[in-house]
């Protein structure tokens, strides 16, 4: 018999569910099959909430929040169709995701910026989407409704569009707008 040599940690995150049902992520190999394997680096909460979606699931996904995402969108000024495409990006519609930095919800809010914005339950998809909104919305109007620029801050904070008077040069922040621009694909940008 060979001794057993124990996982290493790795460049991968695994997110498998437990015997009790709970899923758990690691960033070690499971002894046993039955995983996904995602990359460390990005935004895992939406691989993982992507995973073994079909197109037909997606759109399904996107239909249940439309009217939610229509209400909040015309309260804000914000496009629906940008509104959909952020959060196609951040949760591939899921209610329940969390990123690796604590970001909850549909819309990925940060615990501080949900408790800025008076969302006291993150995963409630009323209360997230009309924080994440108004917050779009926010951001969109602070860089004079460019969309590329209130995305990047939307991502990256403020402060850090700000400071370099772009979207700063963090690979997740320019790979996260090219993401949604190829999403929203509007013509006038």
């Amino acid at each position: 018999m060979l001794p057993c040599a124990p996982a290493m940690a790795d460049d991968w995150i695994y997110v498998y569910r437990q015997d009790n049902g709970v899923r758990t992520f690691s960033d070690r190999k499971p002894s046993q099959g039955g995983f996904t394997r995602i990359a460390k680096h990005g935004r895992a909460t939406a691989t993982a909430s992507c995973a073994g979606l079909t197109a037909r699931s997606m759109a399904a996904r996107a239909a249940s929040y439309a009217p939610v995402i229509d209400k909040y969108a015309a309260a804000h000024g914000v496009s629906p169709k940008l509104v959909s495409a952020v959060m196609r990006v951040e949760s591939c519609y899921d209610r329940r995701a969390v990123s690796r930095s604590g970001a909850r919800g549909l819309m990925q809010l940060m615990p501080e910026t949900a408790r800025y914005l008076g969302v006291r339950d993150s995963f409630d998809a009323e209360q997230n989407i009309e924080g994440g909104v108004r917050y779009l919305g926010m951001m969109l109007k602070r860089f004079n409704q460019n969309v590329r620029l209130g995305l990047a801050a939307y991502n990256a904070g403020p402060e850090a569009v700000a400071a370099y008077e772009d979207v700063p040069p963090y690979p997740d922040t320019v790979s996260y707008v090219s993401r949604i621009l190829k999403l929203y694909e509007p013509k006038n940008i």
